[in-house]
């Protein structure tokens, strides 16, 4: 999902974000449309007018580095919006020819979120698919759904797709629009990494036909490296949660991760975890 409509799209909104006061420029005069003209970022990055404007036009391709760095500094990117753009900006990679095999948790990775019996965790693929859970995350998150759902490789749960198309996932999240955010900041990062990823083309272009939310978020072209931080829940069962979540991922190529939940020692979401544990599943 990469290419140059991606990379000017992303430009123009980031230069659109900037007022020339936020860069020590003076503003003269009434402006037609919001941020830095083009102009005034090509003089900031240090490179021509026509140069800049190839580039947001994806006329452009195979910039330089220190030219990528320069406009870079420009836009005042933080880390994951850097990445991102160098992601975007680098021509098309051979991709490797896609495994005919249902992607799948591995044996120790199941054993080990087995294991962790006492805190919920999710094994994830690539796109956010639910690759397993152990049956404290499976009751934390998703225990409207049948516990072996994550091994039909056709339909499996998705929870970008649940955020924002399930209705009892949306009642979950206290903090839904934190939480949208999030998830659309990481989508968008990873589509910038993977190229001419049709399961993933095809999740962005379903999310974007069925939920008005999803594509106005989508279209302001958030980036986010999400790999922990907080999470509020408001459980149908033991009330409010706020849980720390951890990503960790695999040491292979397979792109897996291990979605970890914990809460405070000793605090109300500690206690209200460990009743959800002897809870019996809801349907």
């Amino acid at each position: 999902m990469t290419g140059p409509t991606e990379l000017g799209e992303f430009l123009r909104i980031r230069r659109s974000a900037l007022q020339p006061e936020d860069v020590g420029l003076q503003n003269y005069g009434v402006r037609r449309v919001p941020g830095l003209r083009r102009e005034e970022l090509a003089m900031l990055a240090g490179v021509s007018m026509t140069y800049y404007t190839r580039l947001e036009q994806g006329l452009s391709a195979n910039a330089s580095p220190s030219v990528l760095e320069a406009i870079t500094r420009a836009l005042q990117l933080n880390e994951a919006e850097r990445a991102h753009l160098l992601d975007l900006a680098t021509p098309t990679r051979p991709t490797r020819r896609a495994s005919t095999k249902p992607d799948r948790a591995r044996p120790g990775t199941l054993r080990l979120i087995t294991s962790m019996s006492n805190l919920p965790a999710i094994v994830l693929g690539r796109r956010s698919e639910v690759l397993a859970w152990n049956a404290l995350g499976h009751k934390l998150v998703g225990s409207h759904l049948d516990f072996e759902s994550p091994q039909s490789t056709l339909d499996r749960p998705n929870l970008t797709r649940m955020l924002f198309l399930d209705a009892h996932t949306r009642e979950l999240c206290a903090r839904w629009g934190e939480e949208a955010t999030r998830a659309v900041s990481s989508l968008r990062l990873l589509a910038g990494r993977l190229d001419d990823d049709q399961q993933l083309i095809s999740l962005v272009g379903e999310l974007t036909v069925k939920s008005a939310e999803f594509a106005g978020l989508w279209a302001k072209h958030p980036v986010a490296i999400c790999l922990e931080g907080l999470k509020y829940f408001q459980h149908p069962i033991v009330g409010s949660l706020e849980l720390h979540f951890e990503v960790l991922t695999t040491p292979d190529d397979s792109g897996h991760r291990i979605l970890i939940y914990t809460p405070e020692p000793g605090s109300s979401s500690a206690a209200a975890l460990q009743l959800l544990q002897s809870a019996p599943a809801w349907s």
